[in-house]
């Protein structure tokens, strides 16, 4: 492992998060992505431990050079955790503002080259497994393609958010595509027992193709996130569209109605029952067709007749089956779907 060492330092101005005034900082930037700030420049051979006022990591990072609100002015942009923040720094000239771009831009560049643990995946196929943990994310990694990580993205809007993680709009920098990029955090997912529902929806997405379902583009993994890079359908919530509408026409209702169906068979003809068929996970794409989301409730390997006991779903969406906990099978999802 090589070891770290300073990259560049010096004083820099940053501008706060919160109240937009610049105070004066004296940041370090290593070798290993990491970006610290001091109020005073640190004596290190007095006081290594000094504690910093600013501590982040480039590592993932994008830069922007702009001319406001002050000349000579810098902004990085990366992910903390599940979070996308921006900093803004200012400097004197234009020739310290390449110095540090170019410093940043190196040791980004650096970091990405040596990422061995973040290669393209994809949880593998074979049947659900009974046991739980870290050992259920087993990645089985492809070399047929080439290696993306999370530096190939411009990441704009956050989404959504949840308990695991949050959704965020992406652009793919080689290609200038939209998608929207789910990022979980395994420790969250391990302790609250969630890997056989990631696993599950990991591996349907990989399996299908179909014009109503959300399609995966892209799968992969850090040391502590699973990242899904996946159609991004801009129409918005079917949920959304009736509450504001409150009643679609007959026609409207008809058309929804039956791209929901060639979904749904298409899923019960891959042995795939869905179980969480509601107005949230339905979205509508750019033309305004049906895009089926979110399916970390499905059951796989159950054939025509094959039942299931799990007590799981929305309740206003459960079918008497589930709710009377008697054994089920398909129909629950044409249930749900009335």
């Amino acid at each position: 492992m090589n070891e770290v060492s300073v990259v560049r330092e010096g004083w820099l101005q940053k501008r706060g998060e919160y109240i937009k005034t610049w105070r004066p900082r004296y940041f370090i930037l290593k070798s290993d992505g990491s970006f610290i700030g001091y109020k005073d420049k640190p004596e290190v051979s007095i006081d290594p431990s000094q504690p910093p006022l600013n501590n982040f990591s480039v590592a993932e990072c994008q830069l922007m050079k702009t001319e406001r609100p002050r000349p000579n002015t810098f902004v990085i942009r990366c992910l903390q955790w599940t979070s996308v923040i921006e900093r803004t720094f200012h400097v004197d000239s234009k020739e310290e503002r390449e110095e540090w771009m170019r410093s940043i831009q190196a040791v980004t560049n650096s970091l990405k080259s040596q990422q061995q643990d973040e290669e393209p995946m994809e949880i593998k196929f074979g049947s659900p497994s009974d046991s739980s943990g870290a050992e259920e994310m087993e990645i089985a990694v492809s070399k047929s393609r080439s290696k993306v990580t999370m530096v190939d993205f411009d990441y704009l809007k956050l989404l959504g958010k949840g308990t695991f993680g949050k959704v965020i709009l992406v652009k793919e920098k080689a290609t200038g595509m939209y998608y929207a990029m789910k990022i979980l955090r395994k420790e969250v997912i391990i302790a609250k027992d969630e890997v056989a529902h990631t696993v599950t929806e990991s591996r349907v997405l990989q399996n299908t193709r179909h014009p109503f379902l959300t399609t995966l583009k892209y799968a992969f993994q850090t040391n502590d996130r699973l990242c899904f890079v996946m159609e991004y359908a801009n129409g918005g919530e079917l949920f959304f569209h009736l509450s504001r509408d409150r009643v679609f026409t007959e026609d409207r209702a008809r058309f929804y109605g039956a791209e929901i169906v060639s979904a749904l068979e298409y899923l019960h003809s891959r042995n795939v029952v869905y179980r969480d068929l509601k107005l949230e996970n339905l979205m509508l794409d750019k033309d305004g067709h049906i895009k089926i989301t979110d399916f970390g409730l499905c059951k796989e390997g159950i054939t025509d007749g094959a039942t299931m006991k799990t007590f799981c779903g929305t309740p206003e969406y459960l079918a008497p089956e589930v709710l009377e906990d008697n054994d089920y099978g398909r129909a629950v999802d044409w249930w749900g779907l009335g």
